[in-house]
C-alpha cells in the first residue's frame, strides 16, 4: 500500500513539472510566433508545449548514479538535465518578461529564444533518456 501511494506521488509531481514545462513552451511560443510570422500558427504552439511537456516530464527528475569511488567520474545525464532546464526555463523566463513588459527586442534575440528553448528541452529529453536506460 505505501508503495503505491509513493509512486501515485511521484506520478503526480512529475505530471506537475510536465505541465510547467508545457506552460514555459506557451510562451516560447507565443512569443517567438508574435515575431516570426511564419510560426504564427497553433501547431507551432502545440508542438512548443509538447517538447516543453516532454522535456519537463522526462528530463528533471532523472535517476542519479551511485556516489562512490567507482563512479567518480561526471555524471553527463545529470549534467545535461540540469544544463537544458536552465537554459528552457531561463528562455521562458525572457520570453514572459518581453511579452508582459511588451518589450519589441531586435529578431535576433527572437531566435536565439527559439534556439535556446529547443536546445534546453533537447538536453532534458536526451538525458532523461540516458539516465532511464542505464538504470
Amino acid at each position: 500500500m505505501r508503495f503505491g501511494v509513493r509512486k501515485t506521488a511521484h506520478v503526480f509531481e512529475r505530471v506537475g513539472l510536465a505541465m510547467a514545462g508545457a506552460a514555459c513552451g506557451l510562451f516560447v511560443g507565443a512569443y517567438v510566433g508574435s515575431a516570426i510570422p511564419t510560426l504564427t500558427t497553433q501547431g507551432f504552439l502545440l508542438l512548443m508545449m509538447v517538447l516543453g511537456f516532454i522535456g519537463f516530464y522526462i528530463g528533471i527528475d532523472t535517476p542519479q548514479m551511485p556516489f562512490d569511488e567507482a563512479h567518480s567520474q561526471i555524471d553527463a545525464a545529470e549534467f545535461l538535465s540540469s544544463a537544458g532546464t536552465l537554459c528552457a526555463t531561463l528562455t521562458a523566463l525572457a520570453s514572459v518578461a518581453v511579452i508582459v513588459l511588451r518589450l519589441d527586442p531586435h529578431i535576433a534575440w527572437t531566435w536565439l529564444a527559439l534556439l535556446g528553448w529547443i536546445g534546453g528541452v533537447a538536453m532534458q529529453i536526451v538525458a532523461g533518456t540516458k539516465a532511464r536506460m542505464r538504470a
